[in-house]
């Protein structure tokens, strides 16, 4: 898979502060990546340096496979978390200024503005002032012009911050379709529901220093357990629990049922296989669950994290 961002052994200090250690990470192109981490771990340094908002002291940083320069600018749209609209400024004069700076025409980006505006459905908010509006609008604005130009790198910090269900998911579509178009998108974030839904890959920064990195399917398969929740109808359940315990690794399960279900987390062993868990349970009595269980990416935050205290 190719990269369309590189960062390769960046480090970056302030004073005798180490913010950032070392760091290397690769950005497939046309996938959604996590940046992920503790508040204060260095995402915001990294974000910085790949905006050349601030320059690494140690390091490099390659977009489409050339070092990252000046020109790189018009290539890359960043919704900071703190948002920065001017508050006295009407929204499309705003919109038009910002788009200019990216590199488009008066032209171009009143056309591109007038399909964005018209696909949110805040046309009439176009001489509205920034204060005039709540947070959530302002972000509508302010997601319309970091994608406006069409950017081959979009980063994200914490874009639903601000943002009801109903529009933080118009948010997350568009993102989505972003990704299907082309762009490559980097995404941080605390939500960690968000990561669930949108992230192909991750890299989770601790202390200065990346921890982990990988695609999340492949995270997870490496952070299971070989663990299954089980529900199984049965008239004895202290017995067959019992039993079970004496062959397989066993805890009370907790999950909503209808029946009388004896509930289980079963962990089998390397010498076991699922198989013989469910032929055994089927002897036993009803079989009516049988999942295994996937650390979610919050689990295997927490986990990773405190496993690097």
């Amino acid at each position: 898979m190719t990269n369309l961002l590189e960062v390769r052994q960046a480090t970056k200090r302030f004073g005798t502060f180490t913010a950032l250690e070392d760091v290397s990470i690769q950005v497939p192109k046309g996938s959604i990546f996590g940046l992920l981490g503790p508040n204060g771990a260095g995402k915001t340094t990294l974000i910085r340096i790949i905006n050349q908002i601030t320059l690494p002291d140690e390091g490099s940083v390659y977009l489409d496979n050339e070092l990252l320069n000046p020109k790189h600018i018009k290539d890359i749209g960043y919704l900071p978390e703190e948002r920065g609209l001017y508050k006295s400024m009407k929204v499309g004069e705003q919109a038009l200024y910002l788009a200019q700076l990216k590199g488009l025409s008066k032209t171009e980006a009143k056309e591109r503005l007038k399909f964005w505006f018209d696909k949110f459905e805040i046309t009439h908010w176009w001489n509205k002032k920034i204060q005039e509006l709540s947070k959530g609008m302002a972000q509508k604005v302010q997601f319309i012009v970091t994608i406006l130009h069409r950017p081959k790198l979009l980063i994200f910090d914490e874009p639903f911050s601000g943002f009801d269900p109903i529009n933080a998911n118009v948010i997350k579509d568009e993102i989505l379709q972003l990704r299907d178009e082309g762009a490559t998108v980097i995404f941080s974030t605390h939500r960690m529901e968000s990561v669930e839904e949108l992230c192909d890959h991750i890299a989770l920064i601790n202390k200065s220093k990346k921890i982990l990195e990988g695609e999340v399917s492949e995270i997870k398969r490496t952070y299971k357990s070989n663990t299954f929740e089980v529900g199984l109808l049965t008239d004895d359940h202290d017995k067959i629990y019992n039993n079970l315990k004496e062959k397989f690794t066993v805890t009370p399960a907790d999950f909503k049922v209808i029946d009388d279900q004896l509930k289980m987390k079963i962990t089998l062993d390397n010498n076991a296989s699922s198989n013989d868990l469910l032929r055994y349970l089927s002897e036993r009595g009803q079989v009516m669950r049988f999942n295994e269980v996937i650390p979610g990416v919050n689990e295997i935050f927490i986990k990773t994290i405190t496993e690097n205290e």
